[in-house]
């Protein structure tokens, strides 16, 4: 089977199994290696943790860059660069006798998240199979939703057994042995437009200009920006959120294990019905779940396993939109550049938002922060809604 002709289901298994290592041993990673690097070196909480902020920022900075890296290079060896960086990142800091030298292999890791974790990867999925890579890019954060799933035991098995350092060094082999190869089953991006009769469309035209299209990028933006930033700042404190609302540290555990279900079952939905409508519905979808599942919580509701569900669900999906919207609405000949310019500033805000929300835990409270998310979401469903009437002739007709 050539390389060109590889159906999408290996394409997109391949690379799943590469992003669930990738999210795992880059966001995921200080849930549970902080505490043990804390304990064994005595460096502060805040720049241990504060590692994932640096490399998200890098990742937000260098996305436009790697968005057009993508548009002339193809996916695949961007991809495959991403998997070399991971590992080097991490053995940096596995390797890190001082403060200095961890961060900055968190500043690797950053162009490592930003050249291989979603965005990247849906531009390349875009520029691979055009306007049918909805399916594809819907299935692969199926695989993303399980990182924390298979790395958070994993990472604790290996820390409890043989140290973190080594286990920074075991997931460093992993990615350069089982990611890196994986990486490469992504055909060549030139290789499917030459190649008749791919698994992909015929050479993508350029779609018409649309109305209004600044100030469309400018929506977009906004609401995957809003989205990152809510979304990082619930990840990290929800424990706290939920302990405001009388529950337990234990029964605030329990609840938060509900988060991950609530993503990856929203997803499959996702795959199962979205071909069947306008992925701006998506997006409309993921901004009234949040706000929903936040408003539930700002008020008190009181079954909070359906508050974690109805959120859970807005949040997960919510990935799904950010890839599938920008390339139904500019189609996938400018889709690469457009996804790394939409990337960043949702980056830099997830970034930088887990601080923020901690600051105004500790100066407003929890109440009050709750009810800030809770205004921001609703300022995207009034933000999605405004996309919805500007778009609304282009979605009409899809």
């Amino acid at each position: 089977m050539e390389v060109s002709r590889r159906s999408p289901g290996i394409v997109v298994t391949a690379l799943g199994f590469a992003q669930l290592l990738g999210w795992g041993t880059s966001f995921y990673f200080p849930a549970v290696f902080a505490g043990p690097i804390v304990a064994d070196t005595g460096w502060s909480l805040a720049w241990v943790v504060g590692g994932v902020a640096i490399g998200l920022f890098v990742a937000g900075l260098i996305s436009p860059r790697i968005g057009v890296l993508i548009d002339r290079r193809g996916g695949r060896v961007v991809l495959a660069a991403s998997s070399v960086l991971f590992a080097a990142g991490l053995a940096i800091i596995g390797l890190a006798p001082v403060l200095p030298l961890y961060l900055f292999g968190w500043v690797v890791m950053g162009v490592a998240m930003g050249a291989g974790l979603y965005d990247a990867a849906f531009a390349a999925l875009g520029q691979l199979y055009g306007h049918a890579a909805r399916n594809p890019i819907t299935n692969l954060t199926l695989f993303g939703g399980f990182a924390s799933t298979v790395c958070w035991p994993l990472s604790a098995f290996m820390i409890e057994n043989i140290g973190w350092r080594d286990a920074c060094f075991v997931y460093a082999a992993l990615h350069l042995c089982i990611a890196l190869p994986l990486q490469f089953v992504m055909p060549n991006a030139r290789a499917r437009a030459e190649a008749p009769g791919t698994a992909s469309e015929p050479a993508a035209t350029p779609a018409p200009k649309l109305a209004h299209e600044t100030l469309i990028l400018a929506l977009i933006a906004l609401i995957m920006s809003i989205a990152a930033g809510i979304g990082s700042i619930v990840v990290v404190h929800l424990l706290i959120f939920l302990q405001a609302r009388g529950v337990d540290f234990a029964f605030a555990v329990t609840l938060g294990t509900l988060f991950g279900p609530a993503q990856v079952g929203a997803r499959v939905i996702e795959r199962l019905f979205g071909q069947h409508y306008h992925p701006i519905w998506t997006m409309v979808a993921c901004c009234l779940l949040m706000a929903g599942g936040l408003l539930m919580l700002l008020t008190g509701f009181p079954w909070l396993a359906l508050v974690i569900l109805v959120y859970g669900a807005g949040y997960g999906i919510s990935w799904i939109a950010r890839g599938t919207l920008p390339l139904a609405l500019f189609g996938p000949e400018r889709y690469p550049v457009l996804m790394g310019r939409l990337a960043f500033p949702s980056l830099v805000v997830q970034a930088l938002a887990p601080a923020a929300g901690a600051f105004a835990i500790e100066r407003a409270g929890t109440d009050a922060t709750i009810a800030v998310l809770t205004v921001l979401a609703f300022v995207n469903v009034a933000a999605i809604a405004a996309l919805w009437i500007l778009c609304s002739p282009r979605t009409d007709s899809t």
